[in-house]
């Protein structure tokens, strides 16, 4: 089993490392010398990219091989460095689909159903560099295993978006963006102002975080009202950007553990920046005059998500009005952001997800927005 060289390739996202595996272990299963230093073609004629893979070797000859690469995600705090990345490969037994990817251990799949949180991106990235070893008339059967994905999970809000088991592969785009860099900031600045220029653009935007959020907006189909957007931590800058580029219409869509920051009043939502989500979260509690033994209990609670559920179970009510008021004042406190820097017409309404995904609460703006853009909740 060859060992593969330094890794000449650094910043990538999972998908690419998972591409990297499987093309080398197409290599060895169709009998060609194996690389390992995986040349990636890329969905869209993007350049092609250097990815290194550990090791590869056959599991049964002609049958199915294994390869193993290892995630390196570049500089900055990502959970994923260091991540080994196996993929089997076999062939399978039908052609209908030509290609089918099925989450083994430590990969995400959706709670609903089952089947493995991948994205466009990644399924087209394993479609154009497997496509050439497989003959027409077969089929392949492309099984991705984390062995430490289910642990990393526990540390994500994956389970916000109805992703359990695992890590989600639902990069779109090969290299890593920090959340938290000024080039997250500028990338995302880029894109908003590309957008606004689109014939077809109506004036609406939905903005997410991250790569979950921009999932699951897709899913619920905010991408037919307008343009989605993801913003990365950076939320005050893009909110004024997108005041400035003549957006008329914004929905802020995230998860609630993430958005009550800015109830707060904290606009770079990144933990390693500020937190204080449960101060927040009992001074909302406060105001809607919340007895003592309630704040206490959402006060020395483990998380927000955790403080929520516990009061759902105690009292539903009022972890309805709770949530409401959130959403509420993180309206509120967009407007007054957005005030500091200019008079603008935009309206800004709020949409906060918790971990079932089937619950939903817009703020008074939001819920004037989902109905005038037929989205339901």
């Amino acid at each position: 089993m060859p060992e593969a060289s330094p890794s000449p390739s650094l910043g990538l996202t999972l998908p690419m490392w998972v591409a990297a595996a499987a093309r080398a272990a197409m290599q060895c299963l169709v009998g060609e010398p194996v690389v390992l230093n995986q040349q990636l073609f890329q969905p869209g004629g993007d350049p092609v990219q250097t990815v290194p893979v550990r090791s590869v070797s056959l599991l049964e000859s002609g049958v199915q091989a294994l390869a193993i690469s290892v995630c390196d995600p570049g500089p900055g705090l990502d959970l994923t460095r260091g991540l080994e990345v196996w993929v089997r490969v076999a062939w399978a037994p039908t052609d209908d689909p030509w290609l089918n990817v099925i989450p083994g251990a430590g990969v995400g799949r959706f709670a609903e159903g089952g089947g493995i949180c991948l994205s466009t991106f990644a399924r087209e990235l394993l479609e154009q560099n497997l496509r050439p070893f497989v003959p027409k008339g077969r089929g392949l059967v492309v099984e991705v295993v984390l062995p430490r994905g289910r642990e990393l999970a526990q540390r994500t809000s994956n389970a916000a978006f109805g992703v359990v088991e695992g890590l989600a592969l639902i990069g779109t785009q090969a290299e890593v963006q920090i959340s938290a860099s000024p080039d997250q900031l500028q990338s995302s600045l880029d894109r908003l102002r590309a957008l606004v220029v689109e014939p077809d653009f109506a004036g609406r935007l939905t903005l997410v975080i991250g790569e979950n959020g921009f999932h699951l907006a897709q899913q619920l189909g905010f991408g037919s009202s307008g343009p989605v957007l993801k913003t990365g931590n950076w939320i005050g800058p893009m909110l004024v950007a997108a005041a400035e580029a003549g957006v008329e219409e914004l929905v802020l869509l995230g998860y609630q553990g993430k958005l009550v920051k800015l109830a707060g009043g904290i606009f770079h939502t990144h933990h390693h920046l500020a937190d204080g989500r449960l101060e927040v979260l009992v001074a909302l509690a406060v105001d809607l005059a919340f007895p003592l033994d309630l704040l206490q209990s959402l006060g020395q609670a483990a998380s927000v998500e955790a403080a929520l559920e516990d009061l759902q179970a105690r009292e539903p009510r009022q972890a309805e009005a709770l949530r409401q008021a959130m959403a509420a004042a993180v309206e509120a406190r967009v407007r007054a952001y957005l005030q500091r820097y200019g008079d603008w017409a935009l309206q800004v309404g709020a949409v906060l997800f918790d971990r079932s995904r089937q619950r939903r609460w817009p703020g008074p703006v939001g819920q004037v927005l989902l109905a005038d853009w037929g989205r339901s909740l």
